[in-house]
């Protein structure tokens, strides 16, 4: 288990109602520490003052909503809660909650809200990362785009290292029952680069990669060494920008949940069914007919109870 696994595991260890021992300092001193010896630049400065202006609002606000509030970018409001130690606005938010509920005096719910145990929480985390993606796929033109695109790819690939190959088989299971040639890639290195150099001498145009957190250098090698081969690569990771986002010819970003000591992953595996429907969409016949086909087979064998 990695450090940072390491502390994540200790500050999500389960505890009835969430509740720790200790004196509670005031809600505006307990906001005002998180900022104490902190190096803000004046954007970051501008985040912060809004915070203690408007604390019990805008600790419930997503991360679009503050930017706009506040007249900075998300990037910004990410680096901000990044200067702070936090691994990104849902993580500072999840601190500036209860913060803004003990300020709220005697409202009714609020003890019961601060009272959310740690599972709560992380169910919440990804919440806002279903909601995120929510927003992403309100530009349905951009998706079906992608979708027929992998459609008319034959072979198409999907390529996930690490902790990505669940996703990248989930993908890679179900696309089968609707596309005619379909290879998982699973393993980095040549095995990666024969893998795609076969698909696209087969006549394949794209690769689907999956590239969640922690991202592995296998990963940056095995999408670059796809573009050298020819094949285009839409990429499904967190909205962490790097070198993977700048490889990619289309990336589509999906939170990962970070509250728990493991990542939990459903908003890419919303997006992944999201790009299953449109692949689906892209030639309705062939969907079809190769679902009745799969359908019969299975009944005929008796896959199923």
């Amino acid at each position: 288990m990695s450090s940072g696994q390491q502390a994540r595991a200790q500050a999500a260890a389960i505890t009835p109602g969430g509740q720790s021992s200790g004196e509670v300092r005031p809600p505006a001193d307990r906001l005002l520490a998180l900022f104490d010896g902190r190096r803000l630049s004046p954007g970051q400065r501008r985040i912060a003052q809004y915070l203690i202006d408007h604390l019990t609002e805008a600790a419930f606000l997503s991360i679009t909503e503050l930017a706009e509030r506040v007249g900075v970018s998300q990037p910004s409001v990410t680096r901000f809660a990044a200067s702070l130690g936090f691994s990104g606005y849902p993580a500072l938010r999840d601190v500036l909650q209860p913060i803004a509920l003990s300020a709220i005096a005697g409202a009714p719910d609020t003890r019961a809200q601060i009272r959310r145990n740690e599972l709560q929480e992380a169910v919440d985390a990804e919440i806002e990362n279903l909601e995120n993606v929510r927003r992403l796929l309100a530009d349905t033109d951009q998706v079906l785009d992608i979708g027929r695109e992998l459609a008319a790819s034959v072979p198409l690939t999907v390529l996930g290292l690490r902790i990505s190959v669940s996703l990248a088989e989930y993908f890679a299971y179900a696309a089968r029952r609707i596309h005619p040639d379909v290879r998982l890639v699973t393993r980095g290195g040549s095995v990666a680069f024969d893998a795609l150099l076969q698909s696209r001498a087969a006549g394949g145009t794209w690769v689907l990669a999956f590239a969640m957190p922690r991202h592995a250098k296998e990963t940056l090698s095995a999408i670059r060494a796809a573009r050298s081969t020819g094949l285009r690569v839409v990429l499904i990771t967190d909205p962490t920008l790097g070198p993977l986002v700048d490889e990619a010819d289309v990336a589509l970003t999906a939170g990962t949940g970070s509250r728990l000591v493991f990542d939990s992953y459903a908003a890419p595996g919303m997006l992944s069914a999201a790009l299953l429907q449109a692949m689906a969409d892209a030639d309705p016949e062939r969907t079809q007919a190769r679902l009745e086909s799969y359908e019969h087979v299975a009944d005929q064998h008796g896959f199923f109870l």
